[in-house]
């Protein structure tokens, strides 16, 4: 009998030479959930949480086009529509037609792309530190980004400063450290493996894009709003509290629009599964997985 713990990674060879990367785990019978990773990191994020759910869920952890091993074509064009697109037609290649997504950071604008194109496709949401609030938008990192939001996206005073943050390992590394009050539990390979990907060529073009692009999801917030209202799915937000990307507004504000809804305020981090990835997954094992539609 196979390890339902054990996973397996696979390519998928999609429209325009597409080749999604994604991890994979579970018995395909289960319920699945899709997981949603963010900048800077890739489904590597989610190495210690899959083996705690799998038992239970049949998970699937794509590589977003940008990111970790997903190779798209040089015409790829890079915005949160087309991320979006990506992943829905790779769970269509791969059979996947009903399921839970789990969204963090940039994992939150993909998924919920999804669920308002498909409602009926949803069936639960993990949110960690995934934002769909304005109030989350912490100005310590967003201010400089909604001013590079009123320019151009080639405009060099902006282009040469985010270029400067993008290759500065330093930055990759607060996004663990920022937060944690034993940093001894982040595995350097997290930050270490992120960092190192970001440096490949034509990395810190498509983070611009993308930092760029960012301001579009901010006009889907209420169709997000309206879809929580509206469809009696579970939402756990498990937020690292100390985050100041996405602060913890974001994730009390989830409450005001779902209807079944859990709030586990971690004291961690952006990262907050590098740190809690036990009470994370307990919380997925039991409110998500016994409230699923």
């Amino acid at each position: 009998m196979t390890d339902s713990r054990i996973q397996t990674f696979h390519t998928a060879a999609l429209s325009n030479n597409t080749k999604v990367w994604y991890r994979e785990a579970g018995d395909k019978s289960n319920k699945t959930i899709v997981l949603l990773h963010g900048y800077p990191t890739s489904s590597t994020m989610f190495r210690h949480l899959i083996p705690l759910i799998s038992d239970k869920f049949h998970v699937i952890a794509p590589d977003l086009p940008g990111f970790g091993f997903t190779e798209v074509p040089e015409d790829y064009h890079f915005s949160f529509d087309n991320l979006a697109a990506t992943v829905e037609e790779l769970l269509t290649k791969i059979g996947v037609t009903k399921f839970a997504i789990y969204v963090f950071d940039y994992g939150s604008p993909v998924g919920f792309r999804i669920a308002l194109k498909n409602p009926s496709a949803i069936t639960g949401i993990v949110t960690q530190n995934g934002n769909a609030y304005e109030e989350a938008l912490g100005d310590q990192f967003w201010s400089p980004i909604k001013e590079y939001w009123k320019t151009s996206q080639n405009d060099p005073s902006f282009v040469e400063p985010l270029s400067q943050f993008v290759a500065d390992k330093k930055n990759v590394e607060d996004q663990y450290f920022s937060g944690v009050k034993d940093t001894t539990v982040i595995e350097p390979a997290s930050y270490t493996v992120d960092f190192a990907l970001l440096q490949r060529p034509g990395q810190i073009d498509i983070q611009l894009k993308l930092f760029h692009d960012y301001q579009n999801n901010l006009t889907i917030y209420p169709a997000i709003h309206k879809f929580l209202r509206t469809h009696q799915i579970p939402v756990l937000a498990a937020w690292g509290k100390n985050d100041y990307i996405f602060t913890s507004e974001g994730a009390e504000a989830f409450g005001k629009d779902a209807q079944k809804f859990k709030l586990n305020l971690l004291d961690s981090g952006h990262f907050a599964l590098e740190t809690h990835p036990q009470e994370i997954a307990r919380d997925i094992n039991t409110f998500i997985y016994d409230n699923i539609v």
